[in-house]
């Protein structure tokens, strides 16, 4: 083989003139492709810092363009229901106010989802009070059980919730599980063989499958999403995946997550989200699935979806238009922090115009680069008065966002780039002063234990400084 190899390295080194043609198709390469990335009109930014990478890093660049640089993906979307002009009437004894109407509306304009009503929501606390529900809930499936995950893995906790599903698909019920063919690598065919014998459906979003050279493959762009519907009447969604990695029963280690149990007309949006994924994926008529009757609770929400195949970037608008209406506090929690303008821009204003602004984020997250990322924006948070709680030693993976004493978002969203505008993802939105209540406790107890980062800690220039600073340039391509 190394033979061989050198062989065609000789061939190839021996063309007359290759030096010139090097140079010539990189120019070539860098002017055509820095046209392409400048006529998508994207933020200064980001388009600077591919058009530089693309520059400085001959034929290398092109590389990472080509398997990781943004898309932008059409597929066609169901027709949902859509009342634009006017909202369906709130839950008895809920009066929103004007800045919560234009939020609804900013939600069903940007995602065709309109508001909702939930009858119950129960916020699940870590990886051992998910699947504990989760599968009593598949236990008692009689219809369907629709399940999509960026994250299952063949481990004891993957192992379990296949079972259960092999169980129900033997007794009949229809079983249709999407998985994140990046996020879900290392679980194998072989490993759901089981469910697919006993009836069950399985789809790969995205897969890893050769291509033709000029039709560039979706690494970059994953499903997010944890979606599981169960006879259209039990919703779960939220920040765990399916690992063992989240179940702090198995490691001592496992992360500090939250994930939410739905019940009520909302696990209706949550159903035909599932349906549009499935149908993108595999390429098949829409889904044709047994709804129950309406069953209109007291708890608004509103299911808020976004990914690379819309350009409003709805979860992030939302998010941002939400932090400019809070009257009283804004308090953010995520494992991924990497703000765009507009983002840190409404956190910071938030904070000098007197609010109480909480940024909670992991100590040390799974990604290096973005810890040092995220830290290089606290200098200017904390000076505009955000108070910064690191949280430790276990990794925070919840995402939620709470703002005054009603107003609650909850999802498998990060508060980063990658979320608002790779990664297809999925949050719910509540107006239930209950349920804020019950997040503001779960925040305020994590915030006792997590120590507050100091505006005059230190900062040595070549351990912190520096390397936050070089993380920061790359932060629009994270």
């Amino acid at each position: 083989m190394l033979d061989i190899l050198r062989s065609a390295w000789s061939a190839f080194a021996s063309i007359p003139n290759l030096g010139l043609y090097l140079v010539l198709g990189w120019l070539t390469y860098v002017v055509w492709l820095g046209l392409w990335i400048v006529l998508q009109k994207r933020e200064p930014v980001a388009t600077l810092s591919w058009l530089i990478s693309l520059a400085a890093l001959p034929y290398i660049g092109f590389l990472i363009y080509f398997f990781f640089g943004p898309q932008r993906i059409r597929r066609q979307r169901l027709r949902r229901v859509r009342a634009r002009a006017t909202l369906p009437p709130p839950p008895e004894g809920l009066v929103p106010t004007p800045d919560a109407i234009e939020l609804a509306r900013l939600a069903q304009s940007t995602t065709g989802l309109p508001p909702i009503t939930a009858t119950r929501v129960d916020l699940l606390i870590d990886g051992s009070a998910k699947y504990v529900a989760l599968l009593e809930a598949i236990a008692n499936a009689r219809d369907h059980i629709h399940l999509e995950y960026y994250i299952y893995l063949p481990d004891r906790t993957g192992t379990a919730l296949r079972d259960a599903l092999v169980e129900r698909a033997r007794a009949g019920v229809q079983v249709r599980l999407l998985l994140d063919a990046v996020g879900s690598g290392r679980t194998k065919r072989k490993f759901l063989q089981p469910l697919v014998e006993a009836g069950a459906e399985v789809s790969w979003f995205h897969p890893m499958k050769l291509q033709w050279f000029w039709k560039r493959p979706w690494l970059n762009l994953r499903t997010h999403r944890k979606i599981v519907v169960i006879d259209g009447e039990i919703g779960f969604t939220g920040g765990i995946n399916i690992t063992d990695e989240e179940d702090e029963r198995l490691r001592e280690d496992a992360y500090r997550d939250l994930h939410l149990r739905l019940e009520g007309d909302i696990v209706r949006e949550l159903q035909l989200v599932f349906i549009e994924d499935w149908a993108y994926a595999t390429g098949e008529p829409p889904l044709r699935v047994h709804h129950p009757a309406p069953r209109r609770g007291t708890i608004s929400a509103q299911v808020l979806v976004s990914g690379p195949d819309s350009s409003w970037e709805a979860i992030h608008r939302v998010h941002v238009a939400a932090i400019h209406s809070a009257q009283r506090r804004v308090w953010l929690v995520t494992p991924y922090f990497v703000p765009g303008e507009a983002a840190r821009m409404a956190l910071t204003s938030a904070a000098l115009g007197g609010l109480d602004v909480r940024l909670l984020v992991p100590k040390v997250c799974d990604s290096r680069l973005v810890t040092l990322a995220a830290r290089s924006y606290f200098d200017e948070l904390l000076e505009a008065g955000v108070k910064v709680h690191e949280y430790g030693p276990r990794m925070l993976h919840s995402k939620a966002l709470l703002c005054d004493d009603d107003l609650a978002i909850v999802g498998s969203a990060n508060f980063d780039h990658r979320s608002f505008r790779l990664n297809f993802e999925v949050s719910v939105l509540f107006r239930d002063k209950a349920l804020a209540a019950e997040l503001e406790s779960l925040i305020q107890g994590e915030c006792n234990l997590a120590p507050r980062v100091r505006e005059d800690r230190a900062q040595p220039l070549w351990s912190t400084r520096l390397p936050e600073g070089l993380a920061r340039l790359v932060s629009p391509l994270l």
